[in-house]
Order: C-alpha cells, then sequence, then structure tokens
C-alpha cells in the first residue's frame, strides 16, 4: 500500500513566503495609488518599511521603538496566560458537569452561546461597576472571549465516546467517577485540546480589546495601540504594536499547538 506523500519542507516554507511577498507588493500598491499627498499616505497607511524604520526603531530607545512597545506588551502576556488558564478550568468544569446531567446541559448550554455572542463593548459598564477598571475586569473580558471553544470542544468529546467502550463499563459494573475518568475524558483529550488550542487566539484577542477600554492599573499593549490611533503622526508606532500583538497570538497558538499534539499524541494520530 503506497503512503500519501507529503509536501516537502521547502514546499511549505515557500508557499506561504510567496504569499507573504505578494501581500507587500499588493501594500505598496494600494499605498502608493491611492494617497497622492505622501503625509497623508504616511498618516494614513505607511508603507511597510516606514513601519520598521519609525515604529519599531530604534530597538534600544525607551520612548520610541520596540523597546517601549515590548514593556506595554508584558501586561497583555500576563493577562492572556492567566485569563487562558482560568478559562480552560471553568470550561472543562463546566463541560463536565454538562457531561454528567442533561437537565444542568440544557440548563447552562444556552448562557455559554450567550457569553459567546454578548458584545463587550455593550457590557463594558455594567463589567466596570462589578469588577473595576484594573486586572480583573480585564480578566472576565479574556475569559468571557475564551471560555467557550473550550466547553463546546470539551462537550463533545464526552459525548462521542464509543458506545461499545461504554457497554464494556456497564458490563463491568464500573462507577460513574471511574467512568468519566477512565474512559470519558481519555476520549475527549483531542476535542479538548483543539479547543483549547482555538481557545488561546481568543485569550490574546480578549486581553487586547480589554486594554482598549480598561486603562487604569498596568497598560497593555491595547493601550499603546489606542493612544498611538489617536495620533495620525503615530500611525507607524500604531501599525507597529498591532504586528507585535499578532506575532503573540501566533506564537501562543503555535506553543498552544504544540503542547497539545504531545499531550494527545497516544490517543490521536493526525495522519
Amino acid at each position: 500500500m503506497s503512503r500519501i506523500r507529503r509536501p516537502s519542507l521547502r514546499v511549505n516554507t515557500l508557499l506561504p513566503m510567496a504569499t507573504f511577498a505578494c501581500f507587500i507588493a499588493l501594500w505598496y500598491l494600494y499605498a502608493t495609488f491611492n494617497y497622492d499627498n505622501p503625509v497623508q499616505r504616511r498618516n494614513a497607511l505607511p508603507y511597510p518599511h516606514e513601519i520598521i524604520t519609525d515604529g519599531f526603531m530604534p530597538v534600544t530607545d525607551k520612548v520610541n521603538g520596540l523597546r517601549p512597545i515590548l514593556g506595554y506588551m508584558w501586561p497583555t502576556v500576563k493577562v492572556t496566560i492567566l485569563g487562558l488558564s482560568i478559562a480552560i478550568t471553568l470550561g472543562i468544569a463546566l463541560a463536565v458537569l454538562m457531561n454528567l446531567s442533561r437537565s444542568v446541559e440544557r440548563a447552562l448550554f444556552p448562557y455559554a452561546v450567550v457569553l459567546q455572542t454578548v458584545p463587550i463593548l455593550a457590557i463594558t459598564p455594567l463589567l466596570t461597576q462589578l469588577f473595576g477598571e484594573e486586572l480583573g475586569v480585564r480578566l472576565v473580558v479574556t475569559v468571557l472571549i475564551a471560555i467557550f471553544p473550550v466547553i463546546t470542544n470539551t462537550l463533545f468529546g464526552l459525548q462521542s465516546t464509543d458506545q461499545m467502550h461504554h457497554d464494556l463499563f456497564t458490563l463491568s459494573h464500573v462507577s460513574r467517577r471511574t467512568r468519566l475518568w477512565c474512559l470519558e475524558l481519555p476520549s475527549a483529550l483531542p476535542s479538548l485540546m483543539t479547543g483549547i488550542r482555538i481557545a488561546s487566539g481568543s485569550a490574546v484577542i480578549g486581553s487586547v480589546v480589554a486594554d482598549f477600554f480598561f486603562v487604569k492599573g498596568e497598560k497593555g499593549i491595547g493601550y499603546y495601540i489606542r493612544t498611538r490611533q489617536q495620533k495620525s503622526i503615530e500611525r507607524p508606532e500604531m501599525f507597529a504594536g498591532t504586528i507585535t500583538a499578532s506575532i503573540f497570538g501566533v506564537l501562543m497558538f503555535l506553543l498552544v499547538g504544540w503542547v497539545t499534539t504531545r499531550a494527545i499524541r497516544d490517543w490521536y494520530d493526525k495522519d
């Protein structure tokens, strides 16, 4: 039986690089032909090289450049990791409860959907009244945005356990707790890890959004982006902050993906 040939490393590298090169080329073309005035263009859509020279450089300056951007990133990183941890813990707990009882699932799942669809901006005043404007409210926003994929994927995995395995456990007269720990949770692990991977990106979005609207306490990268957005002359700095936040999101996704792949390799073969 012939094995399916996988794309080579060169192909996997060249295709994303070619796509990125096309994107940069289109950026230059659009910025060049859409703005006649160079100053207006820079204040609206600066060239990529201007983002590097004016947004990220100089690297060691304390006021402008990469160093203050990284300083604003650190609070966002802390909120993201802590909020993701809370979302994972609560999401798994709620999914297990809903799996144990259909009544609990019918009672709680609609509200999990509501949490996913409610616009955070609309409830910002309420969140401020309840949790203040510092770390607590930022964690709440991050958890609200990140928890839904953990709940849905974990619940799907728990409810998708093979019925033959359930029958075997029934014949062995095992307890409900043993069935959960020895059968359902291991079977749900691939779905759970998929939910965590999705939630990792959502947690980054949630922490950056929280930085936009809650400015007391430690100020994150969202605050940096917001303040630079208000001044057109600082548009390269705004793009630099946005790119840095996006890179952090990609790194979080890759890191969580690597961890989850190692965690499920004994249960799940993605090939």
